[in-house]
């Protein structure tokens, strides 16, 4: 496994692999993340992985300082599962002086967590791009846990003509239904132990669909319910939308997805089902 901090040098050794997949993570890494990097490395022969606490996505109240970070335990994981190529920048790497061009995505990237986190996906779409730019693979392996950042991603793509292949990969997780996320470090014992009520909502919103239910409000009052009585009533959205555009249909489509934004102690939680 070789692990490169700088473009030119990457770019050097990138030459050697025919086909590429990509792995871009935040670093910190969970099975969600290394199984999405055994896959690549299965469908592609050669996997490269990017680690970068990237700073244009977060707004100025998040948790860019606190994010959690421990770069040897990262690499040392990689080289278990496989990991060819690394890419391990500093932020004046990918944002150097001077640097003043950002992407802007609309439609889907309005909705939900764009209104939530103004900024937001305009940082997640440009760093995206250039880690594309730099990397140059075939395909590409998001996580289903960020539902819509898959869909903003699958949407630049397409519009700015980027021949990657996006592949979307299951939601890995805990014993108990919670999302495995590199934030879940940050839980209190008590906040962790009531964090499995997301998967609860998803669930019960799922049952209540599959039965015919097919009014919004019902479903996203049952999701409500039922974290509010485990002791998560900071809600940000608990809603179900149109998988494709994110946006809220009543009654819902059968093209739907149910989504959770939810604040457990200092930590924001996020988890979504296709129903």
């Amino acid at each position: 496994m070789q692990v490169f901090e700088t473009i030119g040098a990457f770019r050097a050794a990138r030459v050697a692999y025919p086909t590429l997949g990509f792995v871009p993570t935040m670093g910190f890494l969970h099975e969600g993340h290394l199984g999405l990097v055994r896959r690549a490395k299965a469908e592609n022969g050669a996997v490269a992985v990017s680690i970068f606490v990237n700073p244009t996505q977060f707004g100025p109240n998040e948790d860019y300082a606190s994010y959690p970070r421990d770069p040897e335990r990262d690499l040392a994981l990689l080289k278990e599962a496989g990991a060819d190529l690394v890419f391990l920048p500093t932020p004046d790497v990918l944002y150097p002086p001077g640097s003043a061009t950002r992407i802007e995505v609309g439609g889907v990237a309005d909705e939900l967590e764009g209104q939530s986190r103004p900024g937001h996906f305009s940082g997640v779409a440009t760093v995206v791009t250039k880690l594309f730019n730099i990397v140059q693979p075939q395909r590409a392996y998001f996580g289903q846990k960020d539902a819509q950042q898959c869909a903003v991603v699958r949407r630049f793509v397409a519009d700015l003509d980027i021949p990657v292949e996006i592949v979307v990969c299951e939601i890995a997780r805990e014993a108990d239904g919670l999302a495995r996320s590199s934030r879940n470090v940050r839980l209190t014992a008590e906040n962790r132990q009531k964090a499995s009520a997301l998967f609860q909502a998803l669930q019960e919103a799922e049952q209540l669909f599959s039965s015919g239910e097919r009014d919004t409000d019902v479903l996203e009052n049952a999701m409500r319910i039922v974290l509010t009585k485990t002791g998560l009533p900071d809600i940000d959205y608990a809603t179900v939308v149109n998988a494709e555009t994110f946006r809220r249909e009543e009654p819902c489509s059968d093209n739907a997805v149910a989504l959770l934004a939810v604040q457990a102690g200092a930590v924001r939680l996020i988890d979504n089902m296709p129903l």
